[in-house]
This record gives C-alpha cells, structure tokens and sequence, in this order.
C-alpha cells in the first residue's frame, strides 16, 4: 500500500508532467508566432514572417538586399585595383572572401545588418563576361547599388528569391547549393561559347556570389532582364515541348501574372506565333545553335520563358482618355548591356522591319496572331543549371514507367533538344505565309490577257483561240502555210514573234518545211485575210 501510493502519485505526476510540458510547448510555439521573423509560410527555403516580410533560410530580405549590395559594392571596387589580363584556366576556380562585422572594419564599412561574410566565385572570368557584353564596372555598381533594389513576388515553382535592379537592367536570383556548383563547372564551356557566340537566347551571366549569414550559405547569380517592368506583359508562357502535366495550376492562374504552360499555349493560341522570314530564321538559327550547346553540357529540363505585350491591346486598353484617343507613349530606358534584349540575342540578318512594321520594338521580337493583331515577343532560355545526372535519369525512368517517356519533361538530353526546337520552331513560331505577287497571278490567270489580239484594240480570248484553230486547219490543208525560208527584212524584224509563233502553233506549224528540214513547195505570197490572222496570233502569243 505505501508503494501503491507514490506508484499512484507517480503516475499522476507523470500525466501531469505531460500535460505541463505539452502546454509548454504551445506556449512557445505561440510566443515564437508573434516574433519578428519567425517562418509562418514556407515554400522551399523561402518565406514568409508574421510581419509579412519575406525570409530566405531564416535572413530577412531586407537584410539580403543589403548584404549583397555591400558585398558587390566591395567586390568590384576591389576588382578595379587588379590590372585586365587574359582569363587563366585557373581563374574559373578562384573563391574571394570578405569577412563584413556590423562595426566595420579597415576594408568593409559599418551597417545595421548582423555580421556575415561574402564570397566571389570566378572575380577576373566574370569581368571579362561583362566586358564581353559591354558593361562597364560604374554601370554595373550604379545599376545594382545605386537605389534598392526589388523584390519580384513570383517566385516561381523553385522558392528562389528574384530581386530586379531600380533600372531594370539586372535579375539577381537565389540558386541552390547543386546548381551554383554546376554553374562553376559550366564557366570553361561557357566562356569558350561566348566568345564564339555572344548573341545567344541563353542567360548571361555577370556574377555568381554568396553571403553567408546565421550559419547559412545564400547563393545569388547575377543575370540579365528578359522582362522590362515599363512594358506590359499580357501573356506569359514557360514552354519545354512537353505535354505530360505541362499545364499551369488553378492556383498559378489566380495570379495577378501567371505563368502558362505548353498545353495552355496550344489551347490559347493554336495556330501559333507568326514571324516574318527573316526573323525566324535568325530565331531558328539561335534556338538550334543554343540547344548545341547545352546538349553538348547535358543539360536539360530547361524551358523557354515567352512573355507577350500586344500593342493593339494596350493601346485600347489606354486609348479613350476624356473622350480622345491616346498611345501608350512609355518606352523602357536603353539597356546598356550588349545582346541583353530578346531582338539583339537572335543570331542571323535579321533587322527592323519586314513584313511586321513597328514604330518602336522596345526590346522585342515584332510578331503577330492570328487576329492580325502586333505583338512583341520577349523571349530567352531559362532553368539550364540542370544537368542529367543519376536523380535525373531515375526520374525520367519512373516516369517513363507510368506515363509516356517521350512526354514527360524529364528526358534525355540529346532527345529532349530535338523535341524542344521541334515543338518551338513548329508550334510555338510560324512563318508569316508569303501572298503570291500580281506578276505571277497574271501568269497564271487567263482570264483577262494583258494584251489584245489586235495591237491594242480589245477583243476577247475566245476570237485568238478561233483565229488560231482556222490557222492550224488552214494549214492542215494547204501544208504550206510557212515559207521555206523568210526575206532578209522580215527576219530581221519579226523573228522573235516567228519563233515564239512557230514554237506554238503545235503539229501544223512543227510539220511545215522549213521545221522538217526537207525541200517542199514554196508559197510566192499569203492571203492578205491570213497573214492578218498571222499577225494577229503572233501578238497574242508574245502577250501570253
């Protein structure tokens, strides 16, 4: 009985231990709610506080924009003190880092930002690649540094954090550990594909760093705009050429700018997007010379990001202002980097004009639909820091398993390059149809001659056709109906519609003799009302 009490006791200790300690926990679950930066939404590694700041790996964004700003800001000014050399096969492996105290230090200032550190992969190979597109180290610091930088809201399927520079020249996106290491090893080809290249659909490249903060690496790759904010985009797509699950979620077309897919393209817009020639032959040429490349680098699973701002529509959209019509007058400011719009990244002949007339292309491919309606397209190759490797092929193999291999997105590298130029150069970009010239309709019409049978005086094709048939039964009879040969002045005259006349007067005239070579009767002079049907036919024929 006395152990039976503390037995007891125990046990009723026990739940109460548990009912203690299970409160507990709510209530720091509770109290940690209503810290700043606590995660209440996650997607991935990003974010979302209680204050409704977005967090990457637990660092504010606040905090990342100014750590990557700091960072830059340091970076190229250090950069700038190192004389230009050629880049060295060693310099794509080259690691710099700078260690940023909040009281600052005798190289970094002082900020409000928690102590982190800050790494430059490649300084001397990524100079070169902006100097390559021709951007210079003031232009690079002001565009970045200068006023703060945005943050995008689409994060995309990935979680990563997009942020753009105040002048909308610079994308800045979060990658992860995987895709910062293959871009590392991607420098060499890269550089090499550059410089045969640099008008390319593929990202450009002008800076791969990392901050390290609260004991987490935060890589960032700095790479060019495909998508200027002053220009409205009305559609936006993200196209592999596959058909398995290619299609955007309810809750992706609930967004203020969703991002469709390649079965919502085909349902929207079947009968494509139309180019002139010139254009879609340069951005054919691109699009195959492109996917060389990453299929010789195995890479796959990336896309094709198609962004469409009809200008018809956003001129009704902007058009009846106090009962007037007015353009949308808003031009995106000059990019200074080379090759950076989707019109300068096509490879070919192409330039303005063609068949699509456009006042002012803003950056863009001039295109239309099949309303008629003038669209410019802002396009470039995305997501290609994924290489095939073993997850990849269990995956495609899985696939491969319960749906249809060619289908999914996951595929081969050589194989997912055929289909990817396959599906954009047939169904996504067409040829603007070429109209047959009025030279070749009047050849091949017969309706109305574009001349008469009688040297100018209208008659109508049925009297030639009479005139000719009497001609040819004429000279069924007689057999005689051309000379042997033809005076000195009539030759000389005449004989380009003796030959045209001669060549189509069919069996009566190739079995006269002078086409049979063989001596024949000769006639001293024609009828007068046959030698003006004569006439009248040669006329014809040299007409027709």
């Amino acid at each position: 009985m006395a152990a039976a009490g503390p037995e007891s006791g125990g046990s009723s200790g026990s739940s109460g231990g548990l009912a203690d300690f299970s409160f507990l926990c709510c209530s720091v679950m509770s109290y940690r709610r209503g810290q700043p930066g606590s995660q209440t939404i996650r997607k991935g590694h990003r974010g979302v506080d209680s204050t409704g700041e977005t967090t990457y790996k637990k660092t504010t964004s606040s905090a990342l924009k100014g750590a990557i700003q700091l960072g830059i800001t340091h970076t190229v000014g250090s950069l700038s003190t190192k004389p230009e050399r050629d880049v060295l096969m060693q310099d794509f492996q080259v690691v710099e880092s700078t260690f940023f105290p909040s009281e600052g230090s005798n190289q970094t200032p002082a900020h409000h930002y928690n102590d982190f550190r800050f790494k430059t992969y490649a300084p001397v190979a990524f100079r070169y690649f902006r100097e390559l597109f021709g951007i210079r180290p003031d232009d690079y610091l002001y565009s970045l540094c200068n006023e703060p930088l945005i943050e995008l809201s689409n994060s995309g399927a990935s979680g990563s954090l997009f942020y753009v520079s105040g002048d909308d020249e610079f994308i800045i996106k979060t990658v992860q550990h995987k895709e910062a290491e293959f871009l590392q090893k991607l420098l060499p080809g890269y550089y090499m594909n550059l410089n045969q290249n640099p008008r390319t659909l593929l990202p450009k490249f002008y800076g791969l760093y990392c901050v390290q903060a609260g004991g987490k690496n935060i890589r960032i790759v700095v790479m060019n705009n495909l998508l200027p904010r002053s220009v409205k985009m009305h559609l936006k797509y993200d196209l592999k050429g596959s058909t398995y699950k290619r299609r955007a979620s309810q809750k992706e077309r609930e967004k203020v700018f969703p991002t469709y897919k390649d079965l919502d393209f085909m349902q929207d817009i079947p009968d494509g997007l139309f180019l002139d020639a010139d254009m879609y032959n340069a951005l054919r040429k691109t699009l195959q010379r492109d996917c060389l490349v990453l299929q010789s680098f195995k890479i796959m699973d990336y896309s094709l990001l198609v962004a469409i701002h009809n200008m018809d529509l956003a001129q009704r959209e902007h058009g009846v202002v106090d009962g007037t019509s007015q353009a949308d007058t808003r031009r995106p400011a000059a990019q200074r980097a080379l090759y950076s719009t989707a019109m300068e990244s096509i490879q070919g002949e192409a330039r303005r004009g063609g068949t699509i007339e456009t006042d002012d292309q803003m950056g863009g491919i001039p295109a239309r639909n099949a309303k008629g309606e003038r669209l410019l397209l802002y396009v470039g190759i995305i997501d290609v820091l994924q290489s095939y490797r073993f997850v990849k092929k269990l995956e495609h193999s899985w696939k491969a398993l319960v749906h249809d291999g060619d289908s999914v997105s996951v595929h081969r590298p050589g194989f997912y390059a055929d289909r990817f130029q396959h599906f954009m150069c047939n169904t996504v970009f067409r040829k603007i149809p070429l109209k047959p010239s009025p030279s070749k309709k009047s050849r091949s019409g017969t309706a109305v001659p574009r001349r008469s049978c009688q040297g100018g005086v209208p008659s109508q094709p049925p009297l030639c056709s009479e005139a000719k048939a009497q001609i040819t039964a004429e000279a069924d009879v007689e057999q005689d109906l051309l000379p042997r040969t033809l005076p000195v002045d009539e030759a000389n005259s005449d004989s380009v519609a003796t030959t045209l006349s001669t060549s189509s007067l069919g069996s009566g005239g190739l079995n006269s003799p002078a086409n049979s070579g063989s001596p024949g009767p000769s006639i001293p002079e024609r009828s007068p009302e046959l030698r003006e049907q004569l006439e009248d036919l040669q006329e014809t024929e040299i007409s027709f």
